[in-house]
């Protein structure tokens, strides 16, 4: 990507930082990183908000905002922070609007009214028969071989297959979801072009076929739920579960991907899981806290002075949870792991009107993920000579995560 890292006039001198979170020894692929951490110098050495001419979104620089109580204080505020950046016409050249998370109060208040009932907690649990289910037979797959590479192997598949049971599709599919995944989030710009076009019209295609033969599924809902007084358009389908595919896959298996990084380098932490399974349920919240993935960001829609800082229109604003989740103000020891911390109130899933829709089922996504894991697996450690590899960016990430046991 070409960086324009001109500042905009309207900057002082003193709030600009050399930072990025998209590149430099801790961000990008880098061996036994630990990305989230490395970024703790933040809160020493930088003001609470600061220009970043490198931490190119859409090419151009960010304001990025370190304290939970500042991006509180912008995510909720929809009236001069954005959510409508049209992420996927930029990237294809065609609109498709990103539903719910593209679009601001009033219209977001009466889609996320409609959404909201689809990824219950009661609808969740509703689904965690057939989420263990996948679980199990991924495990059962490996668990003799003595070692397994955690991404490739259950992280991906499973939040792949939860994903195929939300839309009401058959498993058989999960292979080919799981490449439109690796090209998607993995591959060239070419590469995600053509595996985003495939989600497309795989999705229109089972809208059609809804049309002609009704079900009970996700895109059945879609089609007979009203909002505002009218029908969904197919675009607004479209959008819905495309946004569905590209924030419920990566997010949640780089999610389980930490977790288990986490607990093959700290084996006392996994030792206190395993004698204590009522931990899991805080631990999780607390590796949701300690290795968040997401850096929400805004566009500034009006001129609006906060704090001195002066955000003019055009702006771009990152709120990074790996920032927030280690503020200092709002985390006792915020750098020290504590799988029973209390009172956890991360922003791994973000704030405001746009909080993460799917937060409940990747909660149980990890829960699952870990419960069945540790039934069926041994105590587990990074295999000798493998070499896990972590990454920044927009979503952050682990590779090469191999895990052995005896």
């Amino acid at each position: 990507m070409n960086v324009d890292t001109r500042v905009p006039g309207h900057v002082p001198p003193e709030l600009i930082r050399d930072f990025s979170l998209f590149s430099g020894p801790e961000m990008e692929r880098t061996p036994a990183g630990n990305p989230q951490a490395a970024l703790s110098f933040v809160h020493r050495d930088f003001p609470p908000i600061f220009y970043a001419p490198m931490n190119a979104v859409d090419g151009r620089g960010t304001w990025v905002v370190a304290t939970a109580e500042d991006q509180r204080a912008v995510l909720q505020n929809t009236e001069i922070f954005s959510s409508d950046r049209q992420l996927f016409e930029k990237a294809m050249g065609e609109p498709l609007p990103m539903v719910p998370l593209e679009i601001d109060p009033p219209h977001h208040t009466a889609f996320r009214a409609l959404l909201n009932p689809l990824l219950s907690p009661r609808r969740v649990q509703d689904m965690e028969v057939g989420a263990r289910e996948r679980a199990v037979r991924l495990i059962e797959d490996f668990k003799d071989r003595g070692y397994c590479e955690v991404m490739d192997e259950f992280a991906f598949p499973f939040a792949v297959g939860v994903f195929l049971q939300f839309l009401g599709v058959s498993d058989d599919r999960r292979d080919e979801f799981l490449g439109w995944a690796n090209d998607q989030f993995h591959g060239d710009f070419e590469a995600r072009k053509r595996a985003m076009r495939t989600v497309v019209n795989f999705v229109q295609s089972l809208i059609d076929l809804r049309r002609l033969e009704p079900k009970d599924d996700f895109v059945g809902f879609l089609l007979q739920a009203k909002v505002e007084g009218r029908s969904l358009t197919d675009r607004e389908i479209l959008g819905v579960a495309v946004l569905l595919f590209l924030a419920g896959l990566d997010t949640v298996a780089a999610a389980l991907g930490f977790s288990f990084y986490h607990l093959a380098r700290v084996p006392e932490d996994q030792r206190r899981l395993r004698e204590d399974p009522e931990l899991i349920k805080s631990a999780v919240e607390e590796f949701f806290r300690a290795y968040p993935t997401i850096q929400p960001v805004r566009q500034v829609v009006k001129d609006h002075d906060y704090k001195g800082v002066p955000f003019r229109a055009g702006d771009l604003v990152s709120c990074p949870t790996q920032l927030s989740n280690r503020d200092p103000a709002e985390f006792a020891d915020p750098d020290t792991v504590d799988i029973a911390r209390e009172n956890n109130r991360h922003s791994a899933f973000a704030f405001g009107p746009h909080r993460c829709l799917g937060s409940h089922l990747a909660r149980r996504e990890l829960i699952i993920g870990l419960e069945e894991f540790f039934a069926r697996i041994p105590t587990f450690r990074l295999k000798e000579g493998s070499v896990p590899v972590t990454y920044g960016g927009y979503v952050f990430g682990v590779e090469n995560l191999v895990l052995a046991w005896n």
